[in-house]
């Protein structure tokens, strides 16, 4: 579910592989290289006295890496992940506390069984002319014609909308290429920035992102970006780049964040920890790893659950209408 983006390997060997050499590894990994420490208020030496009170030296692998597991979820962070061989710590409390906002049965209501698919994406037209694209998953590639053969095919529509609801993130490229073809003109998107150091706060200076306009078919009437809790990660980004189009109106819940483009390191045992280490800043040079509000701030009701109507969905084809 949580993609890994632009990920390198970093291997630290000055620790012994023992409880206490993984221990202070992590501890070390996350201390110089997550990028979220002093923007999220973590005191990481008051965490190390905590959980250094639970290593000892016989403690199996299970009990040492709940340890880890916990001490990781410190960080509320859907990136930041310890593998091993037999599991996987992961943080999820990011999208669990809100509403789900999205479900697979209504929405084939809306589909019906005539939708078509085009690489990783579904679409069909509805029954007031607008158009409906679900993407999934930015971790499923969707080509230049795929998209040319989209919008051609949806180019008698009122209006657009995309659905990124449940979309927890994926490949960068997949996302900006469905951005680029709803921009005449390159624009500013935001910005990034590296570690520099071993500070909490050791930073490049923040590096501009933009975002071109496609040589392709491109869709110049209105748009509805359909967003909730677990749009994630390059989803994030996504919905952070339609946000600045004059076109286009963000419907939902807030996005789950997820800014920090992930890195991989390893500990002495061979476990691997995934954690942020570059945050993307908006173009006001604002962090997102919360997550980015939406224009149209609603959730699907009880009474239309019940129904089988996707109160999202309409609040969409409403403005879009109008």
């Amino acid at each position: 579910m949580m993609p890994l983006i632009n990920t390198s390997c970093v291997t630290e060997e000055e620790f012994s592989n023992s409880p206490s050499g993984n221990f202070e590894a992590l501890w070390k990994i996350i201390d110089e290289k997550y990028c979220f420490l002093d923007y999220k208020h973590i005191n990481w030496d008051s965490i190390h006295t905590v959980y250094a009170k639970s290593i000892t030296p016989s403690m199996t692998n299970d009990g040492l890496f709940e340890v880890l597991g916990g001490m990781l979820a410190n960080l509320k962070d859907g990136h930041v992940n310890l593998s091993s061989a037999s599991n996987v710590a992961r943080y999820w409390k990011w999208f669990e506390d809100y509403p789900e906002n999205f479900d697979d049965s209504i929405q084939r209501k809306y589909l019906k069984t005539t939708y078509k698919i085009a690489g990783g994406v579904k679409y069909c037209i509805l029954d007031d002319n607008i158009g409906y694209v679900y993407y999934s998953s930015f971790e499923d590639a969707v080509g230049e014609g795929n998209l040319d053969q989209i919008l051609s095919n949806l180019a008698v529509c009122d209006g657009l909308i995309i659905d990124v609801r449940n979309n927890g993130g994926g490949t960068m490229t997949n996302a900006t290429k469905l951005a680029c073809r709803f921009t005449n003109a390159k624009i500013l998107t935001g910005y990034i920035q590296h570690k520099t150091g071993t500070g909490h706060s050791d930073f490049s200076d923040p590096y501009p992102i933009y975002l071109d306009p496609s040589s392709n078919v491109r869709w110049q009437k209105k748009v509805c970006v359909l967003t909730n809790r677990r749009s994630y990660s390059a989803t994030n980004d996504f919905v952070n780049s339609m946000s600045l189009l004059d076109n286009v109106t963000i419907v939902g819940d807030k996005t789950g964040g997820g800014s920090g483009l992930p890195f991989n390191s390893e500990l002495p045992n061979g476990w691997t920890v995934r954690f942020s280490s570059s945050p993307i800043l908006n173009v006001n040079k604002e962090n997102i790893e919360w997550g980015i509000d939406p224009d149209v701030k609603v959730n699907i009701t009880s009474s239309d659950y019940e129904k089988s109507i996707d109160t999202i969905i309409e609040t969409a084809r409403k403005i879009l209408k109008k």
